[in-house]
């Protein structure tokens, strides 16, 4: 079991903590206007697919309880899979994933039956802000399944795999995978059960993975061992996160990553304050990070050169687990 970690050995570890992640770097670096873009999942397509980056399918939009009606006779008419999604959306709230039918009947990702009442309840929920930011209300979004790498496929348990990449003035500093679980109702939400596996950004390859609070090796349903994760494509998904600082405007964020079988990484959504487990599952703090990643930004403006820098400086070939525990933050 992790120790407890007094407050001088988490300043020598550059833990960084709320207040300090709030007022120093998104307090400091993220202009409040450019928040939209990212708090908008609606809005964060537009402006990727404006670029070229690539992001899951959109089947259509649901801004209005009398478009909930016929929406089964319209947007997922013929879909056997489909995600529904708050637009204003954030941890993972209100994200309800199809993934077959069974009649008349449509299938959860955990396998559950709902019927097409409990479809229109859940889309009526999130027009009404049950799940949004505030509690405003909100658009459904309805999307393509990712259909996912099936090299990721036993690292993850009836849900998608994603890749966070904390990006800090265009400088990727520290990534980890996100796996469902079975008590995650597989969504890759760590507070929710997931399992969060950190990666070495030289190397793409895994360093620690944690769930409730603890480290384990393997996956606790599909019992994989995770030393042996390496994603793939791994310059692809730096390059796609670090893109998006110049596309948001904010130089701290987090890009949460998709590896689908066919178009490789895409972009899923973007978070313009990210949590902060990821030093958890990496076993090691963001702060020396951060102070390093803002040399690397001040000497170049070339974003491969950016990439290049930081997978040198922050490869991890060995670390010791075992040290920090999710308490300390």
């Amino acid at each position: 079991m992790a120790k407890l970690i007094s407050p001088f050995e988490l300043r020598d570890l550059g833990i960084l903590g709320m207040n300090a992640r709030n007022i120093s770097f998104i307090g400091r670096y993220n202009q409040r206007k450019n928040y939209r873009l990212v708090d908008n999942k609606l809005e964060t397509k537009s402006a990727a697919l404006s670029r070229g980056i690539p992001v899951p399918q959109l089947y259509g939009t649901i801004e209005y309880q009398f478009q909930i009606k016929d929406m089964l006779n319209t947007l997922i008419k013929g879909r056997d899979s489909f995600v529904i999604k708050p637009a204003q959306g954030s941890g993972g709230k209100g994200i309800l994933v199809v993934v077959g039918r069974d009649g008349e009947q449509f299938i959860k990702s955990s396998g559950a039956l709902i019927d097409e009442r409990e479809v229109r309840r859940h889309s009526s929920n999130i027009l009404a802000g049950l799940h949004s930011l505030g509690g405003r209300n909100d658009s459904a979004m309805i999307e393509a399944l990712i259909d996912f790498d099936p090299v990721l496929k036993d690292y993850s348990f009836e849900g998608v795999p994603d890749i966070r990449v904390i990006v800090f003035r265009g400088v990727p500093v520290m990534a980890m995978m996100r796996c469902a679980t079975h008590s995650s109702d597989g969504k890759a939400n760590l507070h929710q059960g997931a399992v969060g596996v950190g990666i070495d950004i030289g190397s793409g390859q895994s360093i620690c993975a944690v769930q409730h609070n603890r480290i384990v090796t393997q996956h606790p349903d599909t019992k994989i061992a995770f030393n042996q994760l390496q994603i793939p494509h791994w310059q692809q998904v730096l390059e796609l996160a670090a893109s998006c600082a110049s596309m948001t405007g904010l130089d701290y964020l987090g890009a949460d990553i998709v590896l689908d079988r066919q178009s490789g990484p895409m972009l899923l959504e973007l978070n313009a304050r990210p949590g902060l487990a990821i030093q958890v599952a990496n076993q090691v703090g963001l702060r020396h990070r951060l102070a390093a990643a803002a040399k690397i930004a001040d000497l170049t403006d070339n974003q491969i050169e950016k990439i290049s820098l930081a997978r040198q400086q922050f490869s991890q070939l060995t670390v010791a687990t075992g040290q920090l525990s999710m308490a300390i933050i």
